[in-house]
C-alpha cells in the first residue's frame, strides 16, 4: 500500500513561553502542501524480523533502527501484534527545513499500518498515538489547517481562505536543527492572539503575523533573509520562514515560476 506524505508550512509561529519542561508553549497554523514523499509499507511474509527499512532519494542520517517511520511501526506494534513488514520510502521533502516531512512520513506509517492490517484506530486514536513520534504529527492526521497550541500538539480547526493561491517554497542549502533553533529564541506574549490575527486580509499578514524564529536565523543566516526579501520583491503578498527553518515560502495571488532566481536552492512552486 502506497501514500504521499505531505509537507507543511507555518503560518506565524509566536513563542510564547518556556515551559517548566524544558519545551516552549506556542502558537502557530498548520497548512499542509501537496509536496510529498513516496512510502510503501507491504507485509513481509519471508522474514521473521519485524520491519525492513529502505529509502531512495535524499540521503538520510542516522541508524536506521532510529527513523520515525521504524519507531511508528514500533509504537502500533507495543499495542498489536503486528506481522512483519516492508517499508520503503522515496525521500524528496527536504530535511532540516520547517516543513515536518520527517513528521509526516512518522504518521502516514501509522496511517497505512492502520489500514493494511485492519486496526480500526479511529482519527482520535491516531492522534494520540503520533503525539509520541512528535508534536507536529497529529497534524498530519487530517492535514486541515489547525491553529496549533501547547507545544504544537493541541489542535484545532481554524478556516483560511488560500483556496487558488500560489505558493513558492524555497529551501537553501542550510540545515536548521529544531535545537539550535529555540536555543536562541526570545519568547514574547502577543496583544493579539494568532487566531484573531489570522483573519485579517492576507494583504495584511506581512504587517502583524510574524515568525519569532526569524530575528536570530536571520542574523545567523543571512542568505535566508534575502530569501525572503525577494519573495517580495517577486510579488508575494506574504512571506515567511517555515517553523524553525531553513525554508522560506511566498504566497502569491497569480502563479508564479521564480525557478531561475534561486538556482542553489531546492525549489517547489503550485497551488494551496
Amino acid at each position: 500500500m502506497i501514500a504521499f506524505p505531505v509537507c507543511k508550512i507555518n503560518i506565524g509561529l509566536d513563542i510564547i513561553s518556556k515551559r517548566s519542561d524544558g519545551y516552549h508553549s506556542i502558537e502557530t497554523i498548520f497548512h499542509s502542501v501537496q509536496w510529498t514523499d513516496v512510502l510503501e509499507i507491504i507485509p513481509n511474509e519471508s522474514s521473521r524480523q519485524s520491519a525492513e527499512f529502505k529509502s531512495s532519494g535524499l540521503r538520510l542520517f542516522g541508524p536506521k533502527e532510529k527513523n520515525l517511520c521504524i519507531r511508528a511501526y514500533e509504537l502500533l506494534s507495543e499495542k498489536y501484534d503486528l506481522p512483519s513488514v516492508k517499508i520503503y520510502l522515496h525521500k524528496i521533502l527536504p530535511i532540516g527545513a520547517g516543513l515536518g516531512g520527517g513528521s509526516s512520513d512518522a504518521t502516514s506509517t501509522l496511517v497505512l499500518l492502520n489500514k493494511i492490517f485492519k486496526l480500526n484506530l479511529n482519527d482520535n486514536e491516531l492522534e494520540s498515538l503520533a503525539i509520541n513520534l512528535g508534536a507536529d504529527c497529529p497534524f498530519f492526521i487530517k492535514s486541515k489547517p489547525m491553529l496549533a497550541t501547547g507545544k504544537g500538539e493541541i489542535l484545532e480547526p481554524i478556516s483560511l481562505k488560500l483556496k487558488n493561491q500560489f505558493i513558492v517554497i524555497v529551501k537553501p542549502r542550510a540545515h536548521i536543527s529544531t535545537a539550535e533553533a529555540f536555543a536562541n529564541v526570545k519568547p514574547t506574549k502577543q496583544k493579539v492572539p494568532l487566531k484573531e490575527r489570522i483573519q485579517r486580509p492576507i494583504q495584511e499578514w506581512k504587517d502583524c503575523i510574524k515568525n519569532d524564529f526569524e530575528p536570530s536565523i536571520f542574523e545567523k543566516y543571512p542568505g535566508i533573509r534575502n530569501i525572503k526579501n525577494k519573495m517580495y520583491k517577486y510579488g508575494a503578498v506574504y512571506a515567511s520562514l517555515s517553523g524553525s527553518g531553513s525554508s522560506v515560502y511566498g504566497i502569491f495571488s497569480q502563479e508564479k515560476n521564480l525557478s531561475a532566481y534561486f538556482r542553489s536552492c531546492t525549489i517547489w512552486q503550485g497551488y494551496l
